[in-house]
């Protein structure tokens, strides 16, 4: 491990013996390091509700001296990571285009594989429960995380209704969204690094409305676990300058089987209703192909203009 990472790699190690306020404070420095690299202590502790002291003393807890040690080690972090493109340069320069594919094409590959070894069958099964049983579902990702959470709203729209996609850019309208959520329902956090804040405050909110919470995100290390009953991990890394986030939709994807294979009959029924609809309201051209079996069928008419009766 390069010697760049090692702050990131220290509040991993040492996350599950932290007390709830210092988890809070490795999850903002994890999803908003860029922005904590200038801060002070006082202004960290600001800006998370905590004492200054509990920032310095959060800084000992990884293995630093003290904040001003802490806060250069994180300089030097951000300034590797600020150069990936410079690292990416190295990496595939002198690389092909087909050679560019085949590597990202089966590290993604890996990533998914890895998922599959080390995601937990009995958290996959909660969280099916979870969604069919909630009164109402929140689903909230942000940034790059977003179409994955817009990818699942689609979807469970078509099983289930009480569906509803968080979609804010500050904390405040967050809750203000999220503001009848109670014990009945559930709330799912999509998170991946950097991870995002807001996602983390609802979820803290969720759960002490009592809500079911479901964590999708990377590792057991990940701030987004502390406020989650429930724990969906998929592999996700830093591709050059892209989140790869190949296998965490696989996981979102096969959610959405699961919860069908459960409720056939209503899923049926939507698409039934839905096909009506786009018909009556001419949603669709009406020369699209549709596919019944294997076989393609055209949906014009044998008797369109320019066809022979």
């Amino acid at each position: 491990m390069e010697k760049h990472y090692d702050v990131f790699v220290r509040m991993k190690e040492h996350f599950d013996g932290m007390s709830k306020s210092h988890k809070a404070i490795a999850g903002y420095i994890s999803g908003n390091y860029e922005q904590a690299v200038f801060m002070t202590a006082a202004r960290l502790g600001e800006t998370l509700g905590v004492s200054e002291s509990t920032v310095v003393r959060f800084a000992a807890v990884v293995g630093y001296a003290g904040y001003p040690e802490f806060q250069r080690a994180l300089e030097e972090c951000v300034k590797s990571k600020l150069g990936s493109i410079q690292r990416m340069d190295a990496k595939y320069g002198s690389s092909s285009q087909s050679e560019i594919l085949t590597s990202i094409l089966n590290a993604d590959a890996e990533k998914i594989q890895d998922t599959l070894r080390n995601l937990d069958p009995a958290a996959f099964e909660t969280a099916v429960t979870s969604i069919l049983e909630a009164e109402t579902v929140y689903i909230m990702g942000t940034r790059s995380n977003q179409p994955l959470a817009a990818f699942l709203h689609f979807y469970l729209n078509m099983i289930r209704g009480g569906v509803l996609l968080v979609s804010t850019t500050s904390v405040s309208e967050t809750f203000e969204q999220m503001i009848r959520i109670h014990e009945k329902d559930c709330f799912i956090g999509i998170s991946f690094p950097r991870y995002s804040m807001r996602t983390l405050k609802a979820m803290e909110f969720a759960n002490d409305r009592n809500a079911k919470v479901i964590a999708v995100t990377d590792s057991v290390h990940s701030p987004m676990n502390l406020y989650s009953s429930c724990n969906l991990l998929a592999r996700s890394d830093m591709v050059s300058i892209v989140d790869s986030l190949v296998a965490p939709l696989s996981v979102i994807n096969a959610l959405v089987v699961a919860l069908c294979l459960k409720r056939p009959q209503e899923v049926k029924h939507n698409l039934e209703v839905l096909e009506k609809t786009w018909d009556n309201y001419q949603v669709y051209l009406s020369d699209e192909i549709n596919f019944i079996g294997d076989e393609p069928i055209l949906n014009y008419s044998l008797h369109h203009p320019g066809c022979r009766p």
